[in-house]
């Protein structure tokens, strides 16, 4: 049954002889929000897993089957919730308009006007928790204005985590490398960006770079792309000083990818209107603006970390591996980031390429690190049920997938106009998830037209209707 519920405040959710409260959030400022949203934000609800494949997802089994195994999970563990509302946003991919329409829909902020910094915490933004699961590069229209528009919330006063994505990194490695080429470990991690490399220069040249003098300092081409491209000591000395951590086949896999993406980035440079000079000058730029102490962004990756925990639920980019879940049971989140701080920090090739790096890049194919049963049993001793993430984008708003009997909720909800376009999916995307004290999950997107309700107490009390009481 759907219910219309104004929003931000609090109705009784009656399951059995039991009250909960569950508080949808109040859009304010809904009249500056870039117009071309979808859907208009939902103000209905709906049992998350009545949402059918858009809910839970459903692979070699039926969806009867796969609510019985969620079922048989909460009875398993007794949950433990944050304290405070905890904001999930993912994957917003260089689109400031989806971080302002995702902040507007998590409550968190009122939109008072059209430009960016016409925005305000709202009350129940001040005792909010917002974690943002990385993936800020790419794909969208402005690195540069995404992160202006993330710093200014921040300096809000706001509660505030960064999480680290495959994106983030590949950036971080790729421009850090360059004047490196030499590295048998690292020399070809700007290479190894490509294509995806070029839109993040071209932003940097049009903004930083334009006058007529910005070049005097820059060496000759021929000088250029011996700091851009692995050298001849590269492509000889990588196979053997990969071999202690890749298979054969692996090495192969990665010289033939590095190998044809230097043969096309040129050309593709060229297309784009940036000659390798200008792509060279940019990428100094850049770690001008990321890494020296005075740069505009160095705040950027000073405060990203790997994982984040609260009560029962785990909050990464990507998801989790076995030798993840080894380090959870006999550590804790705290020693993860402490493996990923040290390892972003020196040598690009040792992150890469071990361990810690799966929490980022997985989708558990057969071609990652795998989690198995023996992995999700450690995690759930370790009191962690629940694993929230983004990295697999989603058409219809977030979803709950089982993973060796372990829940995930996925929430990478396709925000950027880029992949939208790209993907068929109409106008400018906006979505969040909502962790409340109170014991529910909300699945926000302007993809799917109620908000996805998620409500342990009341799958095991086979209540799935709300009755909505003022």
């Amino acid at each position: 049954m759907e219910n219309t519920f104004a929003a931000f405040k609090l109705y009784g959710l009656m399951m059995t002889n039991k009250k909960k409260q569950c508080s949808l959030p109040d859009y304010h400022g809904l009249k500056w929000l870039d117009d071309s949203l979808p859907i208009a934000l939902p103000e209905t609800t709906r049992d998350w897993l009545d949402c059918s494949k858009h809910g839970l997802r459903q692979r070699k089994t039926s969806g009867l089957k796969s609510r019985s195994t969620v079922k048989s999970l909460l009875q398993s563990h007794d949950w433990q919730w944050p304290h405070r509302s905890t904001v999930f946003i993912s994957d917003l991919h260089a689109d400031g308009d989806a971080l302002l329409a995702s902040l507007v829909a998590s409550g968190g902020i009122k939109k008072t006007g059209k430009d960016d910094y016409h925005f305000k915490l709202t009350e129940q933004g001040r005792s909010m928790l917002f974690i943002f699961g990385g993936d800020f590069f790419d794909k969208g229209p402005s690195n540069l204005r995404l992160l202006r528009v993330l710093h200014m919330f921040i300096k809000t006063g706001a509660r505030v985590r960064l999480l680290a994505g495959n994106h983030d990194i590949r950036v971080l490695f790729g421009m850090r490398s360059v004047g490196q080429t030499e590295d048998p470990h690292n020399g070809h991690f700007f290479i190894r960006m490509g294509a995806k490399a070029i839109p993040f220069l071209l932003e940097i040249r049009d903004e930083y770079l334009s006058d007529n003098n910005a070049l005097k300092a820059m060496p000759d081409e021929e000088t250029c792309i011996k700091r851009l491209f692995p050298t001849e000591a590269w492509w000889q000395q990588f196979p053997e000083m990969a071999s202690w951590v890749m298979p054969p086949e692996s090495i192969s896999r990665e010289m033939a990818k590095i190998k044809h993406k230097a043969e096309r980035f040129e050309m593709l440079c060229e297309q784009a209107g940036l000659s390798l000079r200008e792509a060279y000058a940019a990428a100094v730029k850049w770690q001008q603006l990321f890494l020296s102490q005075e740069g505009e962004f160095y705040w950027f990756f000073k405060r990203m970390r790997l994982a984040y925990r609260k009560g029962s639920f785990l909050f990464v980019h990507a998801g989790i591996d076995d030798r993840i879940a080894v380090m959870l049971r006999d550590n804790n989140t705290g020693f993860l980031n402490q493996q990923f701080k040290q390892q972003i920090q020196g040598s690009p090739f040792e992150f890469y390429y071990g361990p810690v790096a799966n929490t980022i890049r997985t989708k558990y194919r057969t071609i990652d690190m795998p989690l198995s049963g023996i992995g999700a049993k450690q995690v759930r001793d370790a009191g962690i049920h629940a694993i929230v993430h983004g990295h697999r984008n989603l058409h219809r708003g977030q979803r709950i997938a089982l993973r060796k009997k372990l829940l995930h909720f996925e929430c990478d909800v396709t925000l950027d106009r880029h992949s939208r376009r790209k993907e068929g999916l109409r106008g400018a995307g906006a979505g969040v998830t909502l962790v409340q004290p109170s014991g529910y999950i909300l699945g926000i997107s302007t993809d799917y037209r109620d908000i996805k309700v998620f409500h342990p107490e009341s799958i095991l009390a086979d209540a799935g209707d709300f009755h909505a009481t003022k």
